[in-house]
């Protein structure tokens, strides 16, 4: 049943989400990766056993990344009370949309980045896109390649995925 929810009880949803997601990817690199680095997952195999390799391209490693992470999200959404909407088409936004089970009015959206660090600048990344939000960012109602609308989402988080050889640091940051 979706209920109406103030602003006082939108802030302390909000609040209480982003203190489980960020409790919940500070886990997440000892998932993906072994003591000395190693990526848990090395590749994939085909049908005729032929073993492929993961590249270094951020595209390849964030969908493996994406894919192996899966139970873990869905353990996550479980956890906490919220069942996950994926996104309808692949240029939809966003990645995840976590919507609480007893309240449907309850939605958080959760993207996924992938980078990596930057050799020339220590300490930096290189850059990514937050993809093209701007048709529901001016039109807060559209449902134009967005799962729900912007103005039914409560708090938007950035999954970044920062690749460092092979070892995985995640950060959330919400809207």
């Amino acid at each position: 049943m979706d209920k109406v929810t103030t602003k006082k009880q939108q802030l302390s949803n909000k609040k209480e989400f982003a203190e489980a997601l960020a409790s919940f990817v500070s886990g997440l690199g000892e998932y993906v990766s072994v003591d000395d680095g190693q990526w848990t997952v090395k590749g994939f195999i085909d049908i005729y056993k032929t073993i492929y390799t993961i590249s270094s391209d951020t595209k390849i490693v964030s969908k493996i990344l994406e894919i192996h992470l899966f139970p873990k999200i869905l353990q996550f959404a479980e956890d906490n009370g919220y069942s996950i909407v994926l996104a309808e088409h692949q240029n939809w936004y966003p990645d995840f949309s976590f919507v609480k089970k007893d309240n449907q009015a309850v939605k958080f959206a959760v993207d996924f980045k992938t980078t990596y660090r930057d050799p020339n600048f220590p300490g930096h990344v290189n850059g990514f896109t937050l993809g093209s939000h701007g048709a529901y960012f001016n039109d807060r109602s559209s449902s134009k390649n967005i799962q729900f609308p912007y103005l039914t989402i409560q708090g938007t988080f950035v999954l970044v995925l920062s690749i460092r050889g092979q070892t995985l640091r995640t950060w959330t940051r919400p809207r």
